[in-house]
């Protein structure tokens, strides 16, 4: 008889009565699972698991725990942090296949989902009873994944980030007891929050097996403008004027020349030129939807705006969209063979032209290429600084200038991350944003749900 030697054989050996063959040591399968679309060295995990069920997850924690071997739970594998790689090993705990819409409510404007059902899925799901879900990260990613990473993305100038649109959630907690979070009621007074206090936890408290979502009405009309400027600080400039306005924008997102140039090659967007450009949508009433348009016209045009053009129709919009939403892809394939590192910053609305414009002098006296894109109408932006795989200093150099930015991104009274998360990318920066004292209250709240630290180690704090 072959007795396991190793604390994971034991559990691979366990693990395989009631998980059958979706419980995988194939060496493809594994190194599709040793990271997500980040520069981080892959690791193998010694396994990965595909469960159905809460009661799979359950006991495949409770194992787990009891051998002490550690769990880093997978969605769509798109994060950029490093969150998904299982730097000790252990189990990969894919979660793709917990993919069903368990029920919506028309009248109460909410739904039931497991954590692997992804936002264009539900969305198709809802198309037909008026309803939709807001978040929109950009990527192919699951919903489960955006609530461990706290997800934002193009809409939540308007209609917030994946924390407001939660109202709670089943997790399974390190040692396999299952707990219920949060209500289907608006507003509740009573005990801790552990909703919020599980999102954007990536992974390091808990598995999350379902998701309550508040939901939105789809509304009556939507219009979709581009507006080209001359001046990377005059389109910031524009974006800081029109929230100041409270112009009641639904999205808001600049690419500067360099990311237009990337969009204009890669969708094929014809009529539009390299300059810094602003993509806009609105919501509302078709009236109120023309009047918007035409306030931030206005204002674009005192900032050196030009060529503002609106479009109502469904395919003009979906193609301005598709491009935006194609962007990290876009600037890969501006220089083949290199990867993306993406920054995060995000700053208060005044400060916004500081902190873009001084990253693009970070940027150019850098040598790199890195274009600039974000969701700038709260604040966020993001540079995707490209990394020659086969240049041994491109790592080292990326490193350095993603400092710089989020440097500057916290004098300016902003975060490391707005919607990206820790992950392995940002560890450094927490103790500079938040002080030692609530890193310590941090970890204590680790200690306290995940003793043995089995989930998802080496995320978020350092050691």
């Amino acid at each position: 008889m072959n007795i396991p030697s190793r604390p994971v054989e034991q559990v691979i050996a366990e693990a395989r009565e009631f998980l059958g063959d979706r419980l995988s040591t194939n060496q493809a399968v594994r190194e599709q699972h040793s990271r997500g679309e980040d520069t981080t060295t892959p690791t193998l995990p010694d396994a990965v698991a595909y469960p159905l069920t809460t009661e799979e997850v359950s006991c495949l924690l409770a194992l787990c725990h009891r051998h002490e071997v550690p769990v880093t739970a997978f969605g769509a594998g798109t994060s950029l942090e490093g969150h998904a790689n299982p730097v000790r090993a252990g189990i990969s705990l894919d979660l793709s296949r917990m993919d069903r819409i368990l029920e919506v409510s028309q009248e109460d404007m909410d739904c039931l989902i497991e954590p692997g059902v992804t936002r264009h899925q539900l969305n198709d799901h809802l198309r037909d009873q008026g309803l939709f879900f807001p978040v929109d990260p950009g990527s192919h990613c699951t919903i489960g994944g955006m609530c461990a990473t706290r997800a934002s993305g193009t809409n939540a100038v308007r209609y917030g980030t994946i924390r407001e649109n939660v109202m709670g959630l089943e997790v399974v907690l390190a040692d396999g007891r299952v707990i219920n979070t949060g209500s289907r009621t608006r507003k509740a007074a009573n005990g801790y929050d552990l909703t919020r206090l599980l999102i954007g936890s990536e992974g390091t408290l808990g598995i999350i097996t379902k998701i309550r979502l508040r939901l939105h009405g789809i509304p009556e009309a939507t219009s979709a403008a581009v507006c080209q400027f001359g001046t990377l600080r005059g389109a910031v400039e524009c974006v800081i004027a029109t929230m100041q306005a409270g112009i009641p924008v639904a999205r808001i997102e600049l690419a500067d020349e360099i990311q237009m140039d990337a969009c204009i090659r890669y969708s094929k967007l014809e009529g539009y030129q390299a300059l810094p450009t602003l993509f806009l949508e609105f919501h509302g009433s078709p009236a109120g939807v023309r009047e918007q348009a035409e306030t931030v016209q206005d204002l674009a045009d005192s900032f050196g705006g030009s060529g503002f053009a609106w479009a109502t129709d469904a395919e003009t919009r979906n193609r301005l969209w598709k491009a935006r939403h194609d962007a990290y892809w876009a600037c890969v394939a501006l220089r083949p063979g290199c990867r993306g590192m993406a920054t995060d910053v995000c700053v208060p609305i005044s400060r916004l032209a500081e902190a873009i414009v001084g990253a693009k002098e970070d940027i150019l006296a850098s040598g790199m290429t890195a274009p600039i894109v974000g969701h700038v109408g709260d604040g966020n932006f993001h540079t995707t600084i490209l990394v020659d795989q086969d240049d041994p200093t491109a790592q080292d150099r990326a490193w350095e200038l993603d400092k710089k930015i989020v440097a500057r991104g916290l004098s300016l009274g902003g975060t490391c991350s707005g919607e990206h998360g820790v992950g392995l990318g940002k560890r450094e920066f927490l103790e500079a944003e938040h002080g030692p004292e609530a890193l310590a209250v941090m970890r204590s709240v680790k200690t306290a749900l995940d003793p043995r630290g089995i989930l998802n180690p080496g995320k978020i704090f350092r050691n």
